[in-house]
């Protein structure tokens, strides 16, 4: 006899689900939500602060307290709608005839209690699946270990990096005389190029027809294709197709949004900076962010110095690839000068991403660097704060995480341009041919 009814399951949420996700806890359908207490215990250490995981971690305790009401949390609560199952929050113990973790691994630690509290839980439901879910690898693999079943939280986790939006298409055997109207005339209707096809709003093409070949750009705004030009800004030059196309993105006014996706070496950053001072006039200011994440796990406290020269060795990249970008030009040009002039004057400024929250951006070019390691949440929070006349460019790398409990598909990058392509006012470009230099393209080819 077939079940009338789906099998109800116990997940049992890690601080890491909860910090990546406050609301985690009501995407669960209709099956049960265990919170250990030791969960609690981390949550109250995170609180205070400004960053995302102190917001995650305010906002949780807010949402327990509403769902709790006046009843006791040792026991099952109801979560909000009818379609949903129940919570609680679970104690920890080694005893009862189950495995004690702190024992198994030698060592007492919040992760080995709160594997206590599964171990304790899935032999009291031994008719109901109990599922540690765990943004922390190596906590799953324990849980798995001790014979718990154990799950990645994959809410807002891109399925398939395969069929990630690319932002180009290249097409082939292209009518000689769509391209020569394209550089004649500089558009073209899309019919002419692609019959009936759908076209993706503000999309890239590269179009070839034996010998001749032409770059291509679909603008929703007017619903032609039009011929984009490789072009310098401020003194950098594509090097390659990618390239051109991200610096038309940029500089493209009716584009607000603009992602920059690629290996080391393709010039995500120099490009944004680059194409950012060349509408240097659009804009109040340009700001050139990226968020600190700390060095072989350790706080920027363990620096040396003041607040400023423990922030140095994590925007010195930043500085470099403006340094370039002034070196294009003599010391004696305007150009120099004004880079110069605008640093001194703050029309431009390089700072950790911390500072900008709580801002309100407008009038302003935000380039957000490294944004690979950037919840979903923390991007979300950034372009809510866009203001009127503002442009924002997020530039990273997903294969190379820097943050403990995200990874290519649960980034924040890749969740924005997995759910924002094809908006009229967003563009997208991933980088592939590096260009630092050939021994870089050997490391990123080989290593």
């Amino acid at each position: 006899m077939a079940k009338s009814r789906k099998e109800k399951k116990i997940f049992i949420l890690d601080t890491s689900v909860i910090l990546f996700e406050h609301n985690s806890i009501l995407n669960f359908d209709e099956h049960d939500i265990g919170i250990p207490i030791t969960v609690l215990e981390e949550l109250d250490n995170f609180k205070k602060g400004n960053d995302a995981k102190n917001f995650e971690a305010r906002e949780f305790i807010r949402l327990i307290d509403k769902l709790a009401k006046d009843q006791l949390l040792h026991k099952w609560n109801p979560l909000n709608g009818k379609s949903k199952g129940n919570f609680k929050v679970l104690m920890e113990t080694g005893s009862n005839g189950t495995l004690d973790a702190n024992k198994v691994f030698n060592e007492h630690k919040a992760d080995h209690r709160i594997l206590n509290s599964a171990l304790l839980l899935q032999k009291e439901q031994k008719d109901r699946p109990v599922i540690l879910v765990t943004k922390d690898i190596n906590l799953r693999l324990k849980a798995k270990s001790l014979g718990l079943t154990a799950e990645d939280y994959t809410t807002g986790k891109v399925q398939n990096l395969n069929s990630l939006y690319s932002g180009k298409t290249v097409i082939d055997n292209v009518d000689p005389d769509v391209i020569d109207l394209l550089y004649e005339k500089g558009y073209c209707p899309p019919e002419d190029l692609l019959g009936d096809a759908t076209l993706t709003k503000n999309h890239y093409y590269i179009l070839r027809s034996g010998k001749k070949s032409i770059l291509a750009f679909y603008n929703s705004a007017n619903g032609m294709v039009e011929h984009v030009e490789k072009r310098s800004v401020y003194g950098i030059k594509p090097r390659n197709a990618e390239q051109a196309f991200a610096m038309h993105a940029v500089t493209k006014p009716s584009v607000k949004l603009v992602t920059m996706q690629g290996v080391a070496g393709t010039g995500k950053t120099l490009i944004a900076l680059a194409a950012a001072l060349e509408q240097k006039r659009d804009f109040k200011q340009i700001y050139l962010a990226r968020p600190i994440v700390p060095l072989s796990n350790k706080d920027i406290g363990y620096l040396p110095g003041d607040i400023k020269s423990k922030l140095n060795p994590y925007m010195e990249p930043l500085w470099d690839n403006l340094k370039f970008i002034q070196n294009q030009y003599s010391e004696n040009d305007k150009e120099y000068s004004k880079i110069t002039e605008m640093v001194t004057n703050e029309k431009l400024v390089i700072t950790p991403l911390a500072y900008i929250r709580g801002r309100s951006l407008s009038n302003i070019c935000f380039i957000v660097d490294e944004a690979q390691n950037l919840t979903p949440h923390e991007v979300k929070t950034i372009i809510t704060r866009a203001g009127e006349n503002t442009k924002i460019i997020f530039t990273g790398d997903i294969f190379q995480i820097d943050t403990p409990y995200l990874d290519s598909q649960s980034n924040g990058l890749s969740y924005l341009i997995d759910r924002i392509k094809d908006h009229e006012l967003y563009a997208h470009i991933t980088l592939e041919k590096g260009e630092r230099s050939e021994l870089a393209n050997l490391a990123n080819d080989l290593l």
